[in-house]
């Protein structure tokens, strides 16, 4: 891991900026549980329905018992930062293909999301990163989906992308290509620390992305 990872100072109190509005996005989710077709311990096909301990449908297995249950996903990455100008990365994978992110992707088992992040910088930008603290923890509910970025400090600017990047490059804010953005959550975050930029505080974000 090429990544330094250092720790962060404590950050501000988390500002919760929209709503979180309860089963508004339940009957999107379904799809979830009714992609798993058989169990995962016995091959038996399992039921959808909701188990007697539970409140929501899940896929349960009729010959051993087993629940499978459907859990989000963490998506790390970083906001790394050289003088004015932020990192990003231009994507040579689906979904999104030649549009511009941060580098982020998701969390692997055995690391924590700090050493996640790190890894995905590494891997999509081949850039050397010093932590500076969480920024934003975004809900992507209708993906089933959370993404965490952190504030970064390049240490140099020699940059190698991996085969998931066709390029990484520096922007000022002006130069942003807002409309080739990959990603809302890319968006919120890059718009979150450039309206903090000016003040030099910066909290941890936290809201809702459709």
């Amino acid at each position: 891991m090429r990544g330094l990872l250092q720790c962060a100072r404590a950050p501000e109190p988390m500002r919760q900026d929209r709503p979180f509005e309860p089963g508004r996005y339940t009957a999107r989710l379904m799809f979830a549980a009714r992609r798993i077709q058989h169990c995962q311990a016995c091959g038996t096909p399992v039921d959808l329905r909701i188990p007697l301990d539970d409140n929501r449908e899940r896929a349960v297995c009729p010959a051993c018992g087993l629940v499978h249950y459907v859990n989000p996903l963490n998506v790390v990455g970083t906001l790394p930062v050289w003088g004015d100008q932020v990192l990003l990365c231009k994507r040579n994978i689906e979904p999104r293909w030649g549009k511009w992110t941060l580098p982020a992707g998701f969390m692997e088992l055995g690391e924590t999301t700090e050493q996640g992040a790190c890894r995905e910088t590494d891997e999509e930008a081949g850039a050397r990163i010093e932590l500076q603290g969480l920024y934003t923890v975004l809900n992507v509910v209708s993906a089933g989906q959370v993404h965490l970025y952190y504030r970064a400090r390049l240490l140099d600017v020699n940059f190698a992308p991996g085969p998931e990047t066709i390029e990484a490059r520096l922007f000022r804010e002006d130069e942003i290509p807002w409309e080739d953005l990959a990603f809302r959550t890319v968006a919120e975050t890059l718009r979150r620390y450039f309206m903090d930029r000016p003040t030099g505080r910066f909290g941890v974000h936290c809201a809702d992305i459709g």
